[in-house]
């Protein structure tokens, strides 16, 4: 997938009409907090380029994701977008934190 057009934190629909929002790991989460909309699939799009370990896996029970984050690739994460609310996200060592808001 080509994620150069993204807008970091901002949905942009691919031609299924599925939200796609791209979030970079690099010193933590850019942006740390993402809004997308209730009842439009979606799917975050992780990138990390920093080699830190506690980086390489990005985990939310909120959510029900726990994922290896490979370097320099691309990881989709589908998001479920049935309810509306505040759902957080952290790195592996719990060090740090991202929200997802679905409204």
């Amino acid at each position: 997938m080509n994620l150069k057009n993204f807008f970091n934190g901002k949905s942009n629909q691919n031609t299924n009409g599925e939200q796609l929002i791209k979030i970079d790991v690099n010193r933590g989460y850019e942006p740390s907090e993402v809004t997308i909309k209730q009842g439009v699939p979606a799917k975050l799009v992780f990138h990390r380029t920093n080699d830190a370990m506690c980086l390489s896996k990005v985990q939310s029970q909120d959510l029900a994701f726990d994922e290896a984050l490979p370097l320099n690739q691309d990881v989709e994460i589908p998001i479920n977008t049935d309810q509306s609310g505040e759902f957080n996200f952290a790195c592996g060592m719990n060090m740090f934190h991202g929200k997802v808001v679905i409204n």
